[in-house]
């Protein structure tokens, strides 16, 4: 049994700054390397990783396992770039030998995101997280102050956003009373770090990337895509004129709104759907059940958004009946017409998916009701392919 003690520099600063192309690999080749590293920054935290990941390595070996040590980096202008260098390099140290299991040492929260990487490749017994022990002392915190306002990344995401708050904040109090300037800012610097803290900065930043690569695979689903959000910006622009500001009445606005947008964003979403449905056909690959049942769904979906809608309307705004083959129907007819046609669709979309797909009806049945299962294990097994 051999085991694999990984060490995982995400930023690359032991590329960067120590001039060495990773992987590493190597007892002997990872102690060069701390050397290297310490010489060129001591006060880099990715020195006590790779100190603890020959730490870990030496404990290991001395209760008799076989073990191997190895250090892998992120390399790119971009955090998609990053990690794709990061698992090139994975799959290069997994190529030397053949390891049962690994154990990852990190040395920040950055780091800590490739351990899913490693974990689909081979299995994960522990991961050690290093954190480096400071004084305590007035000087200390000083000197920490220091490297804080040193670090590119902790200024944008902390440093900058404060700043911009406190610069228009006295603009606010000129114009607006107090109680409203606070709140803008509050809900600035909230916004802010909301969007560095749920990721979104990576998302924004990998989307051109990712856009570009989408543009020369030749994927129909980015045409669509742009159209399904030019579709729903009409539907919402048509439900905001649909809608009357009447004082006391904003329950029967909100079903206006409801019942104009719905037919658009739905066809917003159908044609959404329709374009990854053409990518799967072109690559000839087979249309999985659920891209069949999807559009299916989203007109059964935009049936009984627009019927309960149109029921209350017709209820409490004096809306005209809905006409059938030339009769006028009640409300609560209209109500059950529009319920019966969106699970008829449903109905059909499951019939319509397991006569085209190679699974049985309970299948397509069992697939559906999965929900978000199955849409997980899609998005997992084909990310990289959008």
């Amino acid at each position: 049994m051999t085991t694999l003690v990984l060490c995982v520099d995400r930023s690359n600063d032991v590329g960067r700054k120590a001039g060495v192309d990773t992987p590493v690999v190597g007892w002997e080749a990872v102690r060069s390397l701390v050397t290297d590293l310490g010489l060129a920054d001591p006060e880099d935290a990715g020195v006590n990783s790779l100190l603890e990941s020959l730490r870990v390595a030496r404990d290991l070996s001395d209760e008799g396992e076989e073990v191997a040590v190895a250090v892998v980096s992120g390399a790119g202008d971009s955090a998609v770039r990053a990690d794709r260098a990061l698992a090139r390099q994975l799959d290069d140290v997994l190529a030397t030998d053949e390891f049962d299991s690994a154990v990852v040492v990190i040395d920040s929260a950055a780091d800590e995101r490739a351990v899913p990487m490693v974990e689909s490749r081979l299995p994960v017994d522990a991961v050690d997280r290093v954190v480096v022990r400071q004084a305590r002392d007035l000087e200390s915190t000083y000197y920490l102050l220091k490297q804080f306002m040193a670090d590119e990344e902790l200024r944008e995401t902390v440093l900058v956003p404060i700043g911009v708050g406190l610069l228009i904040l006295p603009a606010l109090l000129v114009y607006f009373s107090p109680a409203i300037a606070v709140a803008a800012v509050t809900t600035l610097l909230g916004a802010t770090l909301l969007y560095y803290g749920m990721g979104m900065d990576e998302v924004v930043e990998s989307a051109p990337d990712h856009a570009r690569e989408a543009l020369y695979s030749g994927q129909v689903s980015v045409v669509t895509y742009v159209a399904a959000l030019g579709l729903s910006i009409v539907g919402v622009f048509l439900g905001v004129l649909s809608a009357s500001p009447v004082a006391g009445a904003e329950f029967v606005a909100g079903l206006q709104f409801t019942y104009a947008a719905v037919p658009w964003l739905a066809l917003a979403a159908l044609t959404a759907s329709f374009g990854r449905l053409l990518d799967e056909l072109i690559r000839d690959e087979g249309v999985r059940t659920p891209y069949l049942n999807l559009p299916f769904g989203v007109l059964a979906v935009g049936l009984l958004f627009r019927g309960f809608a149109g029921y209350f309307l017709e209820q409490e705004a004096g809306k005209e009946p809905l006409v059938l083959l030339g009769y006028a129907l009640s409300p609560t007819e209209r109500l059950a017409v529009f319920i019966v046609g969106g699970i008829a669709l449903a109905l059909v979309g499951v019939r319509v998916a397991a006569s085209v797909s190679d699974e049985t009806l309970d299948e397509v049945i069992d697939e559906t009701g999965s929900g978000s299962t199955g849409d997980a294990s899609i998005g997992g097994n084909r990310g990289d392919g959008g």
